[in-house]
């Protein structure tokens, strides 16, 4: 089973990392038993899943990116008025 990064999984909510948790489970109790046909119908879950925490983690950087940007223009507006003086 292919697990999800560190910071996508620390973006789950409780409810969709006990189904995530119980799914990884069920999905290496199956390759395990070399059953990887059932596997892959359980990884493909697992990816369906984890799509909202992959938005919520793309917010968060563009929400950083946004913050970056605005400090830099910020300390772009300070130099200019220190050059006016």
């Amino acid at each position: 089973m292919r697990h999800c990064s560190v910071q996508v999984r620390g973006l789950l909510t409780r409810e969709e990392l006990d189904r995530y948790n119980g799914l990884i489970e069920a999905g290496t109790y199956l390759e395990d038993q070399s059953r990887y046909d059932l596997a892959y119908h359980v990884q493909k879950e697992i990816d369906v899943l984890i799509l909202p925490a992959i938005e919520r983690l793309k917010d968060k950087s563009r929400a950083r990116d946004r913050a970056t940007a605005e400090y830099l223009e910020s300390l772009r507006a300070v130099e200019e008025d220190e050059d006016e003086d």
